[in-house]
């Protein structure tokens, strides 16, 4: 086995690492007047058995949050891996029709069909892996022809995609509402946010000044893709963003930016403005109006438009409650913005999974279902884009957001 493959989410392996880190406890005081060369063998034991209690600590975090299913995860290199996928395609899906017998045999079942791919935007010539999740009315002969509205959920940093099928269930959960009909047949893409290497590389999911065009990317290419390789619906009402802490507020401020392309947002623990710490670095270089430009309490002050937005908090989340009450109190017609507070057990994995199932309802209820290519529609509902400041970021939106 390769090391980038050795999983950091398996329940297993975390036993077996606890153990090892009691033992290692165990053994300091056991051997402390035993070993010949005192000095080396208390030093190598205790440090043993601080590096073993450092590692279970670490993983026992990691499986919570579900941010790295494998050392390659983390460390940026092996294959892509993800539990629960289906299929691979090729480079920007152009390989996906060999993938309908496997989503025809799952539909039988009423399971939708995951598939693995990377995507290099149009624009900003940005290559992500993205999780595609396809519900199983796509391989239905009754819906051919059909456009199917669409989700972008974008995980929390420093996870990727894979949480699709890992620590969210967000496949099952998909498979139940849509059999439930509280959501239509709905594709769910998931991008990863950050790329490589993760550690340090905390995107915010915005154009970085002199940078990269993770916003753009996010936004403009996926749709694109989406939209040209996929055949899916472009009416901005059939679009929706979704997302988990730094997820959250992406969603928020994707949303905002871009009320022409988006007609929903959902955020769980997400906050009002990006981040700007060791993992993000320098994200704005000191620009105020960037930096404005992605703050979702000025978007909806200045910039508003007729986006519905949810923002959930849990009760003991005070940063992320904060953080609605500003925004509920900048929030301007023709915007809809709503809020839930719910019981939590913290800003963590478990709060947001406990949320899915009234997630769909929401985007569910809000969301157009499939329909006929229409020709000559007006995609934008008549909303207009708002100017865009220039990053000087490779291929992103300027000006006046396309």
């Amino acid at each position: 086995m390769h090391l980038s493959s050795i999983r950091l989410d398996s329940p297993l392996n975390l036993i077996i690492v606890i153990v090892l880190a009691v033992l290692a406890v165990v053994a300091v005081p056991w051997f402390w007047d035993r070993w010949r060369r005192k000095r080396l063998g208390r030093s190598a034991t205790t440090l043993l058995a601080v590096v073993l209690v450092v590692l279970s600590t670490a993983m026992a975090g990691n499986m919570i949050g579900g941010f790295f299913p494998t050392v390659g995860a983390l460390t940026g290199t092996g294959v892509y891996s993800a539990p629960g996928t289906n299929a691979e395609a090729s480079h920007n899906g152009e390989d996906l029709e060999k993938m309908r017998d496997t989503g025809t045999t799952r539909a039988r079942e009423g399971k939708g069909t995951v598939v693995h791919l990377k995507v290099t935007g149009r624009r900003t010539s940005v290559t992500r892996d993205v999780m595609v999740y396809f519900p199983p009315q796509s391989f239905e002969a009754s819906y051919k022809g059909q456009k199917f509205p669409v989700i972008e959920w974008i995980p929390n940093y420093p996870s990727g995609p894979e949480v699709l099928t890992g620590a969210y269930q967000l496949s099952d959960q998909l498979d139940a509402a849509i059999a439930k009909r509280v959501l239509p047949p709905t594709v769910v893409i998931t991008p990863d946010p950050t790329g490589t290497p993760k550690v340090g590389h905390d995107t915010e999911c915005v154009d970085e000044v002199d940078g990269t065009a993770n916003d753009t990317f996010l936004t403009a290419d996926l749709r694109e893709w989406g939209i040209q390789k996929l055949g899916l619906n472009p009416e901005r009402r059939a679009w929706s963003i979704a997302g988990w802490s730094s997820g959250g507020y992406c969603a928020m401020n994707l949303v905002t930016r871009h009320p022409q392309w988006y007609g929903q947002a959902v955020s769980v623990g997400g906050y009002d403005k990006a981040q700007v710490d060791a993992e993000t670095k320098n994200l704005f270089k000191g620009r105020k109006d960037i930096d404005d430009a992605n703050n979702v309490r000025v978007n909806v002050r200045l910039h508003p438009s007729p986006v519905e937005i949810l923002a959930i908090a849990g009760e003991k989340e005070n940063y992320e409650g904060f953080a609605i009450d500003q925004i509920k109190a900048a929030a301007q017609p023709p915007i809809q913005f709503s809020y839930w507070k719910i019981p939590d057990a913290g800003h963590n994995m478990n709060t947001f999974k406990s949320q899915i199932p009234d997630i769909l309802a929401w985007i569910g209820s809000r969301t157009v279902g499939p329909s006929p290519a229409l020709r000559h529609m007006d995609t934008s509902g008549g909303v207009k884009p708002w100017p865009l400041p220039r990053t000087g970021a490779r291929g992103a939106l300027v000006d006046m957001a396309e």
